[in-house]
């Protein structure tokens, strides 16, 4: 059985639970699913179910009509329950379902066997719906589309370099953070003891805010309230009672009065790019340094230190010496960088970049990618460029630079193939090239500096570089995840269908659900991080990081060689997920990511 009918069973299960008739199934295949008399009603037929141990009222306990509870096994049908039942009246080509009625000498059931019993029907089947290997379809080779958008239509190809173009191992972040503390220490003269800490390579996440002001991590949903549990002062969390008393009794951050557009400050910033993951450990170490410690600090002037200290590892090239020193050691995917290069431009499509990075250190990568005449495939290379100021700016002039990499001082009136441009804005970049709208396409991996003005100001198509795809869809597609996760979205439409039962034995029996609930959400966080989770989601709604995804990337990959996946006349369509207020009326809503993803024969074959 797909993994994509399990929503539609388990909704009707729902149903079941607190409805005379339940809606009609989607597919008749869920009949076969039926292995100890569930009631289904299919597209043509309707099969009874011992799962209801035939009540004839599922919403309150009768003598003997509810299902045994504890680890009672569940009442198996004899052979003459599966016999077809005869249409009830209805409208005309509507089936329906007659309900059976019969008398019982059992005791009545009290209310809290009546909730159990409930509980453990559902979670029987969830247990027996989900087959092994249920999403495996899911893979990190996928490109994921926000908006619809046609490869045919588009004829020129922009590109950052840092983690675009380049994806860079993740001893980088090491070395970062190694050096940023030094200068903490030797520089900004703060105490030896932080030299004890060692880097902590999986304690953050893209995407977190941080309360400059209070010296608090945390991770923020698409409605700009902190998820529970992932508030860290340091390297301890933060409880939510604390949370609520610092921000007065809500979890909800004002990020529009704290934060600005590009996410930093006055209050409020937050990390987006792939580098800034050192400076939150830096931050949380030092943090930690000094509350353990008891030394009185300001966390407003330690955020500042740390910023410079990061800020002089990228300004006095350290990054770049470290990777020019070792490319093989710190470059990935280089043959598939290749590959994408190649073949856009035998494909006739018109290439550029942009990055902030100097001529010297791209001219290095490059020709370890992709050879000594890696110009030769760019009809425009922009280096020092300045992002974000470059796509809003329109003061900086072009500079063109010499095979040395030296500036010339003439004055550019056209963007020649195979020269070396610096600095510059957007505006004239339109103007010398005329390259405008839809038929352009920019990848990047920063949803600020990289995609965020382009899409908005400008209409440009725009891709999102996620390397973080590839870890978070392997855990995605795990069994563990799969039959977790649908018991926690069980299990809490299990509570919203029956929360109409107030009395006290049932609210003690909501309690221990709930608890349960939370404990499924943790043990769900836990499987991507155990400080922070996923970078796309809290418990159940999208993640800051994700909405601004969403908001400023057409489309989203975890690496550029995803693009080989593709023809070049693809043409990639956003699922038509259904709003709250809308039922699911196609199938591959109901599993979306699965319905995504390109057979995998199909994608070795356009390799």
């Amino acid at each position: 059985m797909s993994f994509k009918t399990v929503g539609t069973v388990l909704t009707r299960a729902l149903w079941v639970s607190g409805n005379r008739t339940p809606p009609l199934a989607r597919s008749p295949r869920v009949n076969r699913l039926s292995t100890s008399c569930r009631v289904f009603a299919g597209s043509e037929h309707v099969e009874r179910s011992a799962e209801r141990s035939c009540s004839s009222d599922a919403d309150r306990p009768s003598g003997g009509d509810a299902p045994s509870s504890g680890g009672e096994p569940p009442h198996k049908c004899g052979s003459g329950d599966k016999k077809r039942l005869k249409e009830a009246p209805r409208a005309p080509g509507v089936s329906g379902v007659r309900r059976r009625s019969f008398t019982s000498n059992a005791a009545p059931m009290d209310q809290t066997s009546f909730l159990w019993s409930r509980y453990n029907d559902l979670k029987r089947l969830v247990y027996d719906l989900i087959p092994p290997g249920a999403c495996k379809s899911l893979n990190s080779s996928v490109i994921y589309a926000n908006n619809e958008v046609s490869l045919e239509e588009v004829d020129i190809y922009g590109f950052d370099y840092d983690y675009t173009l380049a994806q860079y191992s993740n001893e980088l972040n090491t070395l970062i953070y190694n050096t940023a503390k030094g200068f903490l220490i030797e520089h900004f003269k703060y105490p030896e003891g932080i030299a004890k800490y060692e880097y902590i390579p999986n304690f953050t996440v893209r995407g977190l805010h941080y309360d400059i002001q209070k010296g608090l991590l945390m991770k923020i949903d698409a409605f700009h309230y902190i998820e529970p549990g992932t508030v860290y002062r340091g390297l301890s969390p933060v409880s939510d009672d604390e949370v609520l008393y610092l921000y007065g009794g809500t979890f909800h951050v004002p990020l529009s009065q704290d934060s600005g557009f590009y996410g930093k400050g006055p209050k409020v910033k937050q990390f987006m790019d792939i580098f800034s993951i050192p400076e939150m450990t830096l931050l949380a170490v030092a943090n930690d340094f000094f509350i353990t410690n008891d030394i009185d600090y300001d966390p407003v002037h330690l955020f500042k230190d740390v910023s410079e200290a990061i800020g002089m590892v990228h300004l006095k090239g350290f990054m770049y010496k470290w990777i020019m020193q070792d490319l093989d050691k710190f470059i990935l995917r280089k043959e598939e960088t290749d590959a994408v290069l190649h073949r856009l431009v035998s494909q006739g499509k018109k290439l550029f970049l942009i990055t902030n990075s100097p001529f010297s250190f791209v001219d290095k990568g490059m020709t370890h990618m992709v050879g000594k005449n890696w110009r030769d495939f760019f009809d425009v290379v922009i280096v020092q460029a300045d992002k974000p100021h470059f796509f809003t700016d329109c003061i900086k002039p072009f500079r063109r630079l010499d095979n040395n990499g030296d500036l010339r001082w003439e004055k550019i009136t056209g963007l020649e193939k195979g020269q070396i441009y610096k600095q510059g804005n957007l505006f004239d970049f339109l103007r010398l090239t005329g390259w405008r709208g839809s038929k352009v396409l920019y990848f990047g991996d920063h949803l600020y500096s990289d995609l965020a003005d382009l899409m908005l100001r400008h209409g440009w198509r725009t891709a999102a570089i996620v390397p973080e795809l590839e870890h978070e869809t392997k855990i995605v597609s795990a069994q563990r995840y799969a039959v977790t996760l649908t018991w926690l979205q069980a299990l809490t439409g299990l509570m919203e269908r029956l929360q109409t039962h107030r009395d006290q034995d049932s609210k003690k029996v909501f309690q221990e659900w709930q608890k349960e609930r939370e404990e499924l959400r943790v043990m769900t966080k836990n499987l991507f991080n155990p400080q922070f989770g996923s970078i796309f989601r809290t418990c159940h709604n999208p993640t800051y990081f994700s909405r601004r995804l969403s908001r400023f990337s057409d489309i989203y990959m975890a690496s550029l060689s995803c693009l080989l996946n593709y023809d070049p006349t693809y043409t990639f369509y956003p699922r038509r997920t259904p709003l709250q207020h809308e039922a699911p009326l196609w199938m591959d809503q109901l599993c979306t990511g699965c319905m995504k993803t390109p057979h995998l024969d199909d994608m070795a074959s356009i390799r």
